[in-house]
């Protein structure tokens, strides 16, 4: 390949990553992009984990032997098996080497450093690949993982060229991953409340919206729980705003480790002490049941005064469910009830016949009951 072509690799494999929505398409990109910059017919990215001393593959492209998979649950190797990772950059790229990128055959160490093989060739065999090149992915001056591009037996060898340019190829992989994470914590921060850890208001707008249209396609079964922590202004005035803050932290645990009983549900704190579960697909007996056990614990937390919880659910008799802002306002409507009632369970829309208050109350939100009732705020738009 000559240099304008490399050129031209180079720019489309950083494109190919600018691209990518989210982590999992930038794995790939980076792994496809290097593979048929090199010309080979497998490419795989991995990530060194400390913490657990193994290689974690994160994604694998091209021809896949029957052993791997594209994005693999747990394919991950104790690094001990690849000493040129620890040897090769704790050693000698520590002490003023470059992180270049080396090649192996099947039969052993070929261009770039020499005396790798043993697990590598044995690899590429029981696969039918003839030669690899690995190059080392380093980020934020730390090795971060590695680069990996094979042929197949009976193909050209990787020469020093190519694991040249693979050492390029890796740097560019690297700045992608770095531009990646740079993204996926501005989103992170962009859909989580910075004081309980939890979702935000936007993300359960964005959630909840996805899931209303589910409902109406397939019938998904879609369950909302609104939850109005009490007393926590009685706790900012009497004990201070770091005490009412920690009663907020407090109760983000109660909701996330309440919500965990719902598969797939995602727990959120709305602002000031509302907070909320959304689920998609379970019954909705389990969201009932979730937010029972989010009262009696909330009951336990030793400051404020418990919480008040409604639930709305597609699968109760609660009439048509057209748009995120009704389920919203069903669900309101029940936790306004639970908290004029000082209710200790869940109220639940829909529960108490046709004429069930909950849902004449989320249905004329207009209209005030005893001079006393709150008017529903506009969260979702119809």
């Amino acid at each position: 390949m000559g240099e304008e072509s490399r050129l031209v690799a180079v720019v489309a494999l950083a494109q190919g990553m600018a691209a990518a929505h989210g982590s999992r398409d930038a794995w790939r990109a980076a792994a496809g992009g290097a593979c048929r910059a090199l010309g080979g017919s497998f490419a795989a990215l991995s990530v060194w984990e400390r913490e657990l001393g193994r290689l974690r593959v994160l994604v694998n492209v091209g021809e896949l032997a029957e052993d791997e998979e594209e994005f693999p649950e747990d394919e991950s190797y104790p690094v001990h098996q690849f000493a040129e990772i620890t040897e090769f950059l704790h050693e000698r790229w520590a002490g003023g080497g470059e992180p270049d990128a080396w090649v192996e055959t099947a039969e052993g160490a070929s261009a770039g450093r020499s005396g790798y093989c043993g697990q590598r060739a044995a690899a590429l065999r029981r696969r039918g690949r003839g030669c690899c090149v690995v190059a080392p992915v380093v980020l934020h001056g730390r090795a971060w993982g590695e680069l990996y591009v094979a042929r197949p037996a009976g193909a050209p060898v990787f020469g020093r060229g190519d694991a040249d340019f693979a050492t390029v190829l890796a740097a560019v992989v690297a700045a992608g991953i770095a531009q990646t994470e740079r993204l996926e914590e501005a989103r992170r921060l962009a859909y989580t409340d910075s004081l309980t850890g939890l979702a935000n208001r936007r993300a359960v707008d964005a959630r909840l919206d996805e899931a209303v249209d589910r409902h109406r396609r397939d019938g998904a079964v879609v369950s909302l729980v609104v939850c109005d922590l009490n007393g926590l202004k009685r706790v900012n005035d009497t004990l201070g705003h770091a005490v009412g803050d920690r009663l907020l932290e407090r109760f983000g645990t109660v909701l996330s480790l309440c919500g965990a009983m719902v598969p797939g549900a995602l727990a959120a704190r709305l602002g000031g002490d509302e907070f909320c579960l959304l689920a998609v697909g379970p019954p909705a007996d389990e969201v009932v049941k979730a937010a029972d056990e989010v009262c009696r614990r909330a009951a336990e937390l030793g400051i404020g005064d418990g919480v008040a919880c409604g639930v709305a659910s597609t699968e109760d008799p609660v009439g048509p469910v057209h748009s995120a802002r009704r389920l919203f306002r069903l669900a309101d409507a029940a936790q306004y009830r639970a908290k004029a009632e000082r209710a200790a369970h869940p109220v639940v829309a829909g529960r108490e016949g046709p004429d069930d208050p909950v849902i004449r109350l989320a249905d004329e939100p207009s209209r005030a009951a005893d001079g006393e009732r709150r008017r529903f705020r506009g969260r979702h738009s119809p």
